[in-house]
């Protein structure tokens, strides 16, 4: 892969306008999923399909993300493609390798710990109550935002219902044109209020993974005294430890921010289906409209509902995740505990970072 001419692709692509939507981690994701779907004694049938099938997931992820395709959109799979099937084709030879090194090493630190047993039990018990001390608050804080904005939009589409039954009331002879703004307007308060609830609950994630970066360090701190001469192995391990717990805020924010959407896509028929009943006319319009404003409260509440109860569910799953991260580490570290898998947690840690090198790498150089 040479950086240059993925430079030149970056910069074609800026001149001709065209925005890549792909990410470092969704590229990332296609290749350590399809990495973790294969056994690692897959047949040979399969090893000879690796390639062309995580080149075919890879394509298709392009075709799905990139705005607008053309030439320079072609270079830019072409550049990158090669990279992630090669990346991936060392995968297997790498997860050996780092298996029997991150074996090896906790055995090291667990021998290391051994005679401290109780100590280190009791320093990791103790921040395991800091950290739902921390998190409390940010889920309390997360249920009364949604809450909040929850309500705001509850209360904006029952304004809009309430000035359209106010105009149905009205003895008006045009329902279809003095009625078509509230369709808009419907619609528009949608939008607005979904991406303001967006704009404020998405955040939280870098809200807890700057808690889940302080207790990483108050744990280094309280466990190094026993770990004097394995500091490189403890050090690795609470890397591990705050990559998997931060990646779980990071799942919190794609799940807030999908949850947001799907409420959107499902909000926005109520607009179009007052659009077509205005469109379609009819003798008993009136009649019509009057039941479709009647019953629009009723539908939107249910939709709302839904997704708070969703958001709150999100927020209290993340909080017990990320205890039982650490509750996991607090087991490895007893003696004589199996590691067996703990590798992996690594070698994906790896592949993103490749990824996210590979990507500011281009932006440099396309700069």
């Amino acid at each position: 892969m040479e950086l240059k001419g993925a430079a030149l692709v970056f910069g074609l692509l800026a001149i001709a306008g065209v925005r890549a939507d792909v990410s470092a981690d969704q590229v990332a994701d296609v290749v350590w999923n399809y990495f973790t779907q294969l056994s690692s004694n897959a047949q040979e049938r399969v090893d000879q399909l690796q390639q062309s099938e995580i080149s075919r997931q890879l394509q298709t992820l392009f075709q799905d993300n990139l705005q607008t395709v053309n030439a320079y959109a072609g270079d830019l799979q072409k550049q990158l493609i090669p990279f992630a099937t090669d990346l991936h084709t060392r995968l297997t030879e790498d997860s050996r390798k780092l298996k029997e090194q991150i074996q090896q090493e906790m055995e090291q630190l667990q021998a290391q710990l051994s005679p401290f047993a109780d100590e280190v039990h009791q320093q990791i018990s103790r921040n395991i109550q800091e950290l739902k001390a921390k998190l409390a608050p940010y889920a309390e804080e997360l249920g009364t935002q949604v809450e909040k904005n929850t309500a705001d939009l509850r209360q904006q589409l029952v304004l809009v219902r309430q000035n359209l039954q106010a105009k149905l009331e009205e003895n008006i002879s045009s329902l279809q044109t003095s009625l078509a703004p509230y369709a808009d307007e419907l619609q528009q308060q949608i939008n607005q209020k979904v991406e303001d609830t967006k704009r404020q609950l998405v955040p939280y994630a870098d809200e807890i993974k700057a808690k889940v970066d302080e207790s990483v360090e108050e744990l280094h701190k309280s466990l190094s005294p026993y770990t004097q001469e394995v500091q490189e192995q403890l050090a690795r391990q609470l890397e591990g430890l705050s990559f998997q717990m931060k990646k779980s805020a990071e799942d919190l924010r794609s799940q807030l921010a999908e949850q947001t959407e799907q409420l959107q896509l499902r909000l926005s028929p109520y607009a179009q289906e007052l659009r077509e009943k205005l469109e379609e006319g009819g003798a008993d319009l009136r009649e019509s409209l009057t039941l479709y404003a009647k019953g629009l409260d009723g539908k939107v509440s249910q939709q709302v509902e839904e997704f708070r109860q969703a958001v709150m569910l999100y927020g209290q799953n993340l909080n017990r995740q990320l205890v039982q991260k650490v509750e996991e580490m607090r087991q490895k570290l007893e003696p004589h505990t199996d590691t067996v898998g703990d590798h992996l947690v690594f070698l994906e840690k790896d592949v993103r970072d490749r990824f996210s090198s590979f990507f500011d790498s281009l932006r440099q150089l396309g700069n």
